[in-house]
């Protein structure tokens, strides 16, 4: 796992990303995909979920969240989130993004909470990647 990554899967029990609970991606305690300190998912700052330099979550260089090359958030290849095979943000298997049972190494992110990223990239007028995200939520 990455550092400053969070659980991104769909699973609402402990680990899970959408667990409020401690380790879990909408935790809003230290190190939580909700937290707005550092290391956090909401965090603007450096390694943060909402920040737009290098590693953080609304980044679109290479290690950003929104990267649309290898290893990033809006790669549609292995290992990217909208890559939809093992290991991907959208796989629905054990370890996928879409997974909604328990997994011993859940999809991580760097990427900020949907709610956040959805409304920062309405605020910034992204209407590009708004789309691109719609359309793989579908």
């Amino acid at each position: 796992m990455q550092k400053n990554t969070w659980p991104r899967d769909r699973y609402t029990g402990p680990g899970g990303g959408l667990y409020t609970g401690p380790g879990g991606g909408l935790y809003t305690g230290p190190g939580g995909g909700a937290y707005t300190g550092p290391g956090g998912g909401l965090y603007t700052g450096p390694g943060g979920g909402l920040y737009t330099g290098p590693g953080g979550g609304l980044y679109t260089g290479p290690g950003g969240g929104l990267y649309t090359g290898p290893g990033g958030g809006l790669y549609t290849g292995p290992g990217g989130g909208l890559y939809t095979g093992p290991g991907g943000g959208l796989y629905t298997g054990p370890g996928g993004g879409k997974y909604t049972g328990s997994c011993e190494n859940p999809y991580h992110s760097n990427l900020p909470p949907l709610k956040a990223l959805l409304d920062y990239l309405t605020r910034t007028n992204n209407r590009n990647l708004l789309r691109q995200i719609e359309q793989h939520l579908a």
